[in-house]
């Protein structure tokens, strides 16, 4: 028993069940007297209560010290610790927001291509050159022989499209679906 209350619920069993006078009762228990005669003079809260709940509900994303500001306004004289007080018995916590969803279970490793033309990487890079003029590069890689099968920048400043001395083909990088021979001059 560590309460008040608890306490005076202890002394009242014993008083009542085990018919003890008060005296002996509180010190069988070891607590003082007075704790068990204390009454309360604390006001009244019903409609304090009442206020806070109500703006509680129509500003969920408000916690208590913000709601005091708003009771204050209202006229109502009520200190910090007893807003808090109220705000804990009438369970107004503010709800944490959720967290980001993240993927469940295992990711799929990576298949490792057999052939050239099996698999093909996409790189996107942005970088800035010492004039001031941002560029982008789209690279297109073949991840069995590691070659670039294309790449085109995109200078973002002058508005226009320009290819990278664009498009880099040999009998080694051909075009997917096609093979070595058939691109090859005759």
């Amino acid at each position: 028993m560590v309460t008040p209350a608890a306490k005076r619920e202890a002394v009242a069993h014993l008083k009542t069940v085990h018919e003890m006078s008060e005296r002996r009762a509180c010190q069988a228990i070891g607590c003082v007297r007075m704790t068990v005669r204390y009454r309360s003079r604390r006001p009244d809260d019903a409609h304090l209560r009442e206020r806070l709940v109500a703006l509680a509900r129509e500003r969920r994303r408000f916690g208590y010290r913000r709601l005091l500001i708003f009771l204050r306004r209202e006229g109502f004289i009520v200190n910090h610790k007893r807003l808090f007080r109220i705000y804990r018995e009438e369970k107004l916590m503010v709800r944490k927001r959720g967290g980001r969803k993240r993927a469940l279970g295992t990711r799929t490793p990576m298949p490792v291509p057999a052939q050239p033309h099996d698999l093909w990487v996409l790189d996107f890079v942005s970088d800035q050159l010492d004039t001031g003029r941002r560029f982008r590069v789209l690279a297109i890689y073949d991840v069995c022989t590691r070659q670039c099968l294309a790449v085109t920048a995109d200078f973002s400043l002058s508005g226009r499209r320009v290819p990278a001395n664009s498009i880099f083909s040999s009998p080694s990088t051909a075009s997917p679906g096609r093979s070595a021979a058939t691109t090859a001059p005759s």
